[in-house]
């Protein structure tokens, strides 16, 4: 079986193709054949050494996956070989195979491709932790998103608008921020070329009450001053690669918030939250209320390259391998 490698942290030019041999269930454990795997920000990241998670090298990419199953250890109940799953795989994803607690296995939706199904977990998770966990967006609420036309971005959009708010995309191509009116946002920003602040008041009728920033850098004060009385302000992630200073005074005025995201931490802490938020999720996609777009495919000899596309923020949308 193919796999990609990391073998050191470092450039992600190191990054190799090594064939490996057919995996074997544990007994608690699915062996899944990959048909599609998610690329994210944070793989290229972590494969840099740029990440908080540094894990010994030389190790498999990849944490999030859609596929068949293919055999299953002798304790594992409820899933059988030839079913469609998706699964957070921590790392191994970027193979052909990958070895997955039972526990950890989910039903693909039907009404779902597998290049869908792989790109959905991380960013459409993130979305809604974001907008019902973190804060609670309510109808008629307007909210301001960030790298509009990014994975997390386009899923933002998608959950805030199932959500029942209005949403302003704010990205920095017009490809982009095509793709964000494509997936409902009603109004959009060019915030490269326009007043962030300033564009966001008069289209909310005088200030945002949600902002999500998945960007960090020079935009974040003016999304953070957008936003009006009660205003929510979302840290998401850092795309730019710079993470910004925020003025106290500007939180502190009209009772603004200052809201920290970190998924991936808390499905470590709450499983018990993480899956009931994976079936609330699995349950929205099921009856229509979000519309996950078809990702970008690339073999899986373009990981570095994929990865690095994202990192230069040359990506719409998602990216997956299709081994």
């Amino acid at each position: 079986m193919r796999t990609v490698v990391c073998p050191q942290l470092g450039p992600l030019g190191d990054i190799a193709i090594e064939d490996r041999p057919p995996l074997a269930p544990g007994p608690d454990e699915v062996i899944v054949n990959v048909r599609a795997a998610g690329v994210n920000f944070v793989d290229g990241l972590i494969c840099q050494g740029k990440y908080q998670i540094k894990p010994p090298t030389p190790f498999v990419p990849g944490s999030e996956i859609a596929g068949e199953v293919a055999a299953v250890g002798a304790a594992v109940h409820g899933v059988s070989p030839g079913d469609r799953v998706i699964a957070m795989t921590g790392f191994g994803g970027f193979a052909e195979q990958v070895a997955v607690p039972a526990a950890l296995v989910v039903r693909a939706p039907d009404k779902l491709g597998f290049g869908q199904a792989a790109a959905l977990i991380q960013s459409y998770s993130t979305s809604l932790f974001t907008l019902s966990r973190r804060t609670s967006v309510t109808p008629g609420e307007w909210v301001l998103i960030l790298g509009a036309g990014g994975g997390i971005g386009l899923a933002c959009t998608d959950v805030a608008v199932a959500l029942g708010a209005h949403v302003i995309a704010a990205a920095s191509t017009p490809e982009k921020l095509e793709a964000a009116e494509e997936m409902g946002a009603e109004a959009t920003i060019a915030y490269e070329d326009e007043d962030l602040k300033t564009r966001a008041r008069e289209l909310s009728g005088g200030g945002v009450d949600v902002v999500v920033d998945t960007v960090g850098g020079r935009h974040s004060e003016p999304a953070l001053r957008a936003t009006r009385w009660w205003g929510r302000f979302c840290v998401v992630g850092f795309a730019s690669g710079t993470i910004p200073s925020l003025p106290l005074n500007q939180i502190l005025l009209n009772n603004r918030t200052v809201v920290g995201v970190d998924w991936g931490a808390w499905t470590f802490r709450d499983q018990a939250g993480f899956s009931e938020l994976l079936t609330e999720l699995m349950k929205m996609v099921e009856s229509g209320k979000l519309h996950p777009p078809e990702p970008a495919e690339r073999p899986l000899v373009e990981a570095a390259k994929a990865m690095e596309d994202l990192i230069e923020r040359r990506v719409i949308g998602k990216v997956v391998l299709v081994p």
